[in-house]
């Protein structure tokens, strides 16, 4: 039978998943060096709540049904897969609020699914890596300051280049659009958002047609323009001479994000006054997140303050939180071939066999091998031992060990010879050690 891919759905080869694994792997660490405990929740929710962000979530809800079917009597809720982490991560705070200590900081990573149209970056399965920190009725602002913090060392830990991670507060566009005398804050955003796409020109055609006069568009993409590595964009906008108390918390509340960033990751954090998403919820610091020398990709890391992440009806609990679209990053990083894995393979060493007789002695070399965290592998077959050799040099394990080669005189019965530079000598399993960049694989960038 003829296996046809599904696409959208990506499934790494070998070496690929050990870049991956490496990715997690640092994030993981990382948001535990920040004090995020990890969670996991459900892959379904029930279609009702998913559908409750709004917008055009029920396009891209896959929904989950048993095939045998249940009795009419006794089925249960529409059932979908989530689309994002946000939504059950609401539902967690909510059922489980009596057992967790507020503020209450979770990272959770996960695979998602979205029903959207596959392409280079974009998949209909992905995992998304998440950081929040929610509070009951209030949440201190300087968390919005700390999360992208945690952000800015997980991408300098990584082999990826330099980032930036763009910072805007919603209070900033709509105190300047009330105070310009626009009223309609959200529809003026959801045409300003367009710039990347449309362009300054066709964005000031498209306020205008909205109600705004020439000079009230004018000003909206005078606003839009600011971007700055400090905290100049605070006169920048003071110099457009409009007022209102809205636009002043915007101001004061971003100011605290950029300094705090020049302070601890510098050159990282940067205000731009264009960035507005997640019109629906976020009421906030928002952020994106772009690679240097691949602006076109898009952001793969966004986030903000939400004051209403979830509420029964007589509590609310306010977040701020930011998420890593893992598989997008390496999608793309992946697909361009600008990272790759130093072997296929965590094995560091192939313990060679000699014949099957002594495949004993073999494993025995790697369990001491192993005992001391060193990965291995023993040869499948007592094949001539060149053709062992090639069998470690196909997945890129860097030594080969032959059992009783060497000379017992030196107190050792072994050797081992390392494949690259045929340098072999003898070695005890007991004591020998290879260098701290062969023991695992390593993650190499392309050449630019």
């Amino acid at each position: 039978m003829k296996i046809t891919p599904i696409s959208g759905f990506p499934e790494y080869l070998p070496a690929e998943r050990i870049v991956e694994q490496h990715f997690l792997d640092v994030i993981r660490e990382t948001f535990e060096l920040h004090g995020f405990p990890s969670i996991e929740t459900r892959a379904v929710e029930p279609v009702e709540r998913l559908l409750g962000k709004g917008g055009d979530a029920d396009k891209e809800i896959y929904g989950v049904s048993r095939l045998a079917g249940d009795d009419a009597g006794s089925r249960d809720a529409e059932l979908g897969l989530h689309f994002d982490l946000t939504v059950p991560f609401a539902r967690y705070v909510l059922e489980n609020a009596g057992h967790l200590a507020f503020p209450f900081r979770r990272h959770q990573i996960q695979k998602v699914w979205r029903g959207e149209r596959p392409q280079e970056g974009r998949y209909r399965e992905f995992t998304q890596a998440d950081i929040d920190v929610v509070d009951v009725g209030e949440l201190a602002p300087h968390f919005e300051a700390e999360i992208p913090l945690v952000m800015a060392e997980v991408f300098s830990k990584l082999p990826i280049g330099q980032l930036v991670i763009q910072v805007n507060n919603r209070k900033i566009p709509e105190g300047f659009y009330l105070g310009i005398g626009v009223t309609d804050v959200i529809g003026t955003l959801r045409i300003v958002d367009k710039l990347d796409k449309i362009g300054p020109a066709k964005v000031a055609d498209l306020l205008v047609e909205a109600g705004l006069t020439r000079e009230q568009a004018d000003q909206c993409l005078a606003l839009a323009a600011i971007r700055t590595e400090d905290l100049s964009f605070v006169d920048r906008v003071r110099a457009l001479g409009v007022s209102h108390p809205t636009l002043d918390e915007g101001l004061e509340a971003l100011s605290r994000v950029i300094g705090t960033g020049m302070a601890n990751a510098p050159g990282a954090l940067v205000a731009d006054l264009r960035i507005a998403r997640g019109l629906d919820y976020y009421t906030g610091t928002v952020y994106e997140t772009q690679l240097v020398g691949h602006e076109s990709w898009g952001s793969f890391c966004s986030g903000g303050r939400y004051d209403s992440l979830a509420s029964d009806g007589r509590t609310t609990y306010p977040g701020v939180g930011i998420s890593i679209g893992v598989s997008r990053l390496l999608g793309l990083l992946l697909g361009q071939k600008l990272l790759t894995a130093s072997r296929s393979t965590p094995a560091c060493v192939l313990v060679a066999v000699t014949d099957e007789d002594s495949r004993a002695t073999s494993t025995r070399v790697a369990t001491e091998l192993r005992a001391r965290g060193i990965p291995c592998e023993v040869a499948p077959k007592p094949a001539k031992f060149g053709k062992q050799i090639r069998y470690a040099e196909r997945r890129g394990m860097p030594y080969v060990w032959f059992p009783g080669a060497g000379e017992p005189a030196d107190g050792a019965t072994d050797q081992v010879k390392d494949i690259r530079s045929g340098e072999q000598v003898d070695a005890d399993a007991t004591t020998w050690q290879p260098p701290a960049d062969d023991l695992h694989p390593q993650i190499l960038r392309a050449e630019s």
